[in-house]
């Protein structure tokens, strides 16, 4: 994978631990995410599908288990 640039979720207190951070791929039209807590865990998707989620997430649509 090539370098990316992460960037963390503005709702990140700015310390260690529990933090989202979002990175875009430079060469291909992808989002990879992951916690801060967990680097090396990465998932990759695409700004459609991530903006979807989000919406469900904003809307109510999606709980905690």
């Amino acid at each position: 994978m090539p370098q990316l640039a992460w960037q963390k979720s503005s709702f990140s207190g700015g310390g260690n631990g529990e933090c989202v951070e979002l990175a875009a791929a430079a060469t291909s039209a992808h989002i990879h995410l992951r916690e801060s807590d967990h680097p090396y865990k990465i998932v990759t998707t695409t700004p459609h599908a991530l903006a979807g989620l989000l919406g469900a997430v904003k809307a109510g649509r999606i709980s905690r288990a």
